[in-house]
């Protein structure tokens, strides 16, 4: 105990996304782990699932000496685990387990689940069959662990659980491991996230929606009911903002104990001209598929302007992302070329030969491909949102059009084919990012741009923008490093000409005024740091653990 506080001894922490990168979960979690082990060497275990089975995993290095008694005594249990470290700074324990083996059992374990917590799964569908079983496999790892390791005196044990998908094996833990303190963490409401994304007003209504009404409406009532039973059983529940905690009290009539924000650690980010080198070999490869696709010579004032993350059309705000470009595209204050990438992974076929084959040379092009606005071929291509849009502004990066659009449809992650770079590799290039979120409980990806040093221009309907207002103490303006603009259901074209007026403004600025932008947005992102957030952490075990040692307490006296 420190200054009254109870501080844990060990931390199970599970997730879909432990060596799995998937989602901005996983960047919580990566970029967490260093700051945890550094204070509690080896004994924070994170546990997800094992996909690679027969495959190399270069997200996991497996140890096949780390805790060999316990791995074989789980294993005559039924449990199939593999051990290791997670290759990242800090190199975490790490647990995979094999979640396959429960689907035979499927029925029992919703069976019990109903019985004991009223959990409901008939109307289950898609990858929830898949998620619960894992969770579950999840809550078996920790039960056995912690009975052959952890069961003696004075051990004080955590088990934090993330998203709907690890509910079950939360609740399996609250009844099973009385002594290990739950902590549930909602990084989005599955219910708000599908108002959202159903074009359904989330905000303005927020107070007159019932959670469980809505989720059979939608046909969620399976995730929803996971969710918000989770929430009102473990010891803590958390989310990562405050624009998600008003949800989470509306929607799973459960309020939040504790906000956990998102931080991030700065390793990644170079420095000296080990920054300006990179800046410059991203601008160059962005400018040379621009000229590559468009037949277009970009001089070096050129405006480079992105959008980037999850393919949620209007959650994420591509729509209004697209729309500002297209209104931007008839200002004629607008006197420096600009070119705007759409960085969000489809149904992608695969890179572009034609493209691939330009690339191939050192040749400066001036004709254009057939669709010079794409990179990468995608299934499905009329039924895409992107295209469509392109297709309604009536896109086709002319010459004589101000701003060209090109859609990046893949996950940057190096071998993609086209730019075959990392994407923090190809985000050191923006000038400007755009992320004009109309759902987004926290936003890694304003996050990490002006950890590179590249403003942005985000909503006041996202966590982080929420965050950077606060820091401020007022609405955070561009030259702050961040634009937070006022979003509502209902203002769509004043977002869009917001960001038109952001951009313009930008684009008249002088090399200082965009240095001192840049240095702004470099500095607010010192104040997200893992070092500073990870308080609240603290405080959530805090509540779990006096929590888990009262029931325990409570049980020693009854018995």
């Amino acid at each position: 105990m420190e200054n009254g506080k109870v501080v844990p001894t060990f931390i199970f922490e599970s997730s879909w996304e432990v060596c799995n990168k998937v989602g901005g979960i996983y960047t919580v979690l990566s970029t967490r782990a260093k700051t945890l082990q550094d204070a509690m060497p080896d004994r924070v275990v994170f546990i997800g699932p094992d996909f690679w089975k027969g495959k190399e995993n270069p997200l996991f290095e497996e140890d096949f000496k780390m805790w060999s008694p316990w791995v074989k005594k789980a294993k005559r249990e039924g449990i199939t685990v593999r051990i290791g470290r997670w290759n990242i700074p800090g190199r975490p324990c790490v647990i995979l387990v094999d979640f396959n083996p429960y689907f035979v059992h499927r029925d029992r374990i919703y069976a019990a689940a109903w019985s004991d917590y009223s959990v409901d799964s008939l109307h289950a569908y898609g990858d929830y069959d898949e998620a619960s079983m894992f969770s579950y496999a999840a809550g078996r790892v920790v039960e056995s662990y912690y009975n052959f390791y952890l069961s003696h005196e004075g051990e004080h044990v955590v088990y934090q659980a993330h998203e709907w998908m690890t509910g079950l094996g939360a609740l399996y833990v609250n009844k099973h491991v009385p002594a290990v303190a739950t902590i549930f963490t909602t990084h989005a409401t599955s219910i708000g996230r599908s108002i959202a994304g159903n074009n359904k007003p989330l905000y303005d209504y927020l107070y007159a929606y019932n959670g469980n009404q809505m989720a059979v409406e939608l046909n969620m009532e399976a995730k929803h009911s996971i969710e918000r039973i989770t929430a009102h059983h473990v010891d803590c529940f958390t989310t990562v903002s405050d624009v998600t905690a008003k949800e989470c009290a509306e929607l799973l009539d459960r309020p939040c104990d504790v906000v956990l924000m998102n931080g991030f650690e700065n390793d990644f980010v170079p420095s000296g001209e080990a920054f300006t080198e990179r800046r410059q070999q991203a601008r160059r490869a962005l400018l040379r598929v621009a000229n590559a696709l468009t037949g277009i010579s970009y001089p070096e004032d050129t405006i480079i302007l992105a959008t980037s993350g999850r393919y949620e059309f209007k959650n994420k705000g591509i729509d209004v992302f697209l729309e500002a470009m297209h209104r931007l595209d008839w200002q004629e204050d607008l006197k420096r070329p600009a070119v705007a990438f759409v960085e969000v992974p489809a149904w992608v076929a695969g890179p572009r030969l034609d493209l691939q084959q330009r690339l191939a040379t050192d040749t400066v092009y001036d004709t254009p491909l057939s669709m010079p606005f794409l990179t990468h071929n995608l299934n499905d291509i009329q039924n895409d949102n992107v295209l469509n849009s392109l297709r309604w502004f009536n896109k086709s990066n002319r010459p004589e059009e101000r701003v060209k659009v090109i859609f990046v449809p893949c996950y940057l992650d190096g071998k993609d084919g086209i730019f075959n770079m990392p994407y923090y590799d190809v985000l050191i290039g923006n000038d400007l990012s755009i992320y004009a979120s109309y759902y987004e409980p926290w936003g890694y990806t304003p996050l990490e741009s002006v950890a590179f040093h590249v403003p942005c221009i985000t909503t006041s309907l996202s966590g982080f923008g929420m965050w950077a207002d606060k820091v401020k103490g007022s609405t955070s303006k561009l030259e702050d490093g961040v634009e937070v603009i006022t979003r509502t259901d209902y203002n769509y074209g004043d977002v869009a000409d917001g960001i038109v007026r952001s951009v313009l403004q930008y684009a008249a600025w002088s090399p200082q005024q965009v240095e001192q932008a840049r240095n702004s947005a470099a500095e607010l992102s010192q104040k997200a740091l893992w070092k500073h957030f990870i308080q609240y952490y603290y405080e959530a075990y805090d509540i779990a653990l006096k929590k888990a040692i009262r029931r325990e307490e409570s049980m020693n006296t009854i018995y």
